[in-house]
């Protein structure tokens, strides 16, 4: 079991349906990395933008974008995570793609479509929650608007890092903020926030606030707002078991089925 797990925060802006493009400016961006990580984390879409006109950009998962992560991870030697739109059995999904140095891939299907623009029109909803066991760590991989789902997320497989790959537009960024160390406090574990910066195509706007929380809420990086940054936080195992032996919070939680 590794003790510490380095991740890679990626805050970005992305370029318009442009997949060739996005590949290649965050290609750059991982280069800049100079120290060894266990996982590198992208934004939500970020191979295109949160678009709806998935029939223009989406892939299969055969396509460029995700033999793109193969190429990363067998590269870095490092796990890269982050989503895209996926053309599957005549279906559209907003897919998370998990995709390990060995070429596994482990994929999670955004369950809270969007309502307010239509996302739920054009793309299917997930139907299962997803725990990755990656070097001894148990991660819960979530997407943008499913961080307004508390249950959803509830910590009932005693994982250690929930992790959020986002769109999410500054309007409503001191939701963001709010929510995510929220979701670190009630599940005792880590909280990874991965959201972009820029305007896209559809004129919304995004400031970052790119963010890792810990077990008791607090922000363990240092992220500015507004600007394209890369930044690597150590996520230490030992401070998700202190707390949760000596607190025991999560013995105490309901029991409940998600239907």
């Amino acid at each position: 079991m590794q003790q510490q797990l380095r991740i890679a925060l990626i805050q970005a802006d992305l370029v318009w349906e442009n997949p060739i493009q996005n590949c290649k400016n965050f290609t750059s961006k991982i280069e800049s990395i100079s120290e060894q990580v266990d996982i590198i984390i992208l934004p939500e879409m970020f191979s295109t933008g949160f678009t709806m006109n998935a029939e223009l950009v989406a892939e299969t998962m055969q396509g460029p974008t995700v033999t793109w992560m193969k190429d990363v991870a067998l590269n870095t030697n490092a796990a890269i995570a982050g989503s895209l739109i996926i053309s599957e059995d005549n279906n559209y999904y907003n897919r998370l793609l998990f995709v390990q140095p060995t070429g596994e891939i482990i994929t999670y299907d955004k369950r809270h479509t969007f309502t307010l623009v239509g996302e739920e029109k054009t793309f299917s909803s997930g139907k299962e929650k997803v725990i990755i066991n990656y070097k001894g760590w148990k991660l819960c991989p979530l997407i943008c608007y499913d961080l307004r789902f508390p249950v959803w997320a509830r910590n009932t497989e005693n994982y250690d890092v929930l992790i959020y790959v986002a769109n999410w537009p500054k309007p409503r960024i001191s939701a963001w903020d709010v929510l995510l160390k929220a979701r670190a406090i009630e599940n005792m574990c880590y909280c990874v926030g991965v959201n972009r910066v820029g305007k896209d195509g559809v004129n919304s706007v995004y400031s970052g606030h790119s963010a890792v929380y810990d077990v008791l809420g607090n922000e363990v990086s240092s992220m500015l707002a507004n600007k394209e940054e890369v930044q690597v936080v150590t996520l230490e195992k030992r401070h998700i078991s202190a707390y949760r032996n000596r607190l025991k919070f999560l013995n105490d939680s309901d029991d409940f089925t998600v239907i």
